[in-house]
């Protein structure tokens, strides 16, 4: 009898081959994002609308970046499993 909480290593080695790799500039622009648009919010509250029309201009600037950058890892990072996967 197995005994509770024990790892199939069959399933191990397939948990680790899905694992997607993190890229932290993807992490850094999402918080970037949420900074920016809350300090546009923050303008808009106080009654600043230009400021905070710039700032929500360039929170959209900071998610367009965001976004292609997680196009980008995920292409590079699928190009490398693909060579990987063809080496073996």
């Amino acid at each position: 009898m197995e005994k509770m909480g024990a790892v199939d290593p069959q399933l191990e080695d397939l948990f680790k081959e899905k694992k997607s790799p993190r890229n932290p500039l993807v992490l850094v622009g999402a918080f970037v994002t949420a900074g920016v648009l809350t300090m546009g919010l923050i303008s808009f509250k106080r009654g600043n609308s230009q400021l905070g029309q710039k700032l929500m201009r360039a929170r959209v600037v900071a998610q367009g970046a965001t976004v292609a950058l997680m196009v980008g890892s995920a292409y590079f990072y699928g190009e490398k499993l693909k060579d990987s996967k063809k080496q073996n």
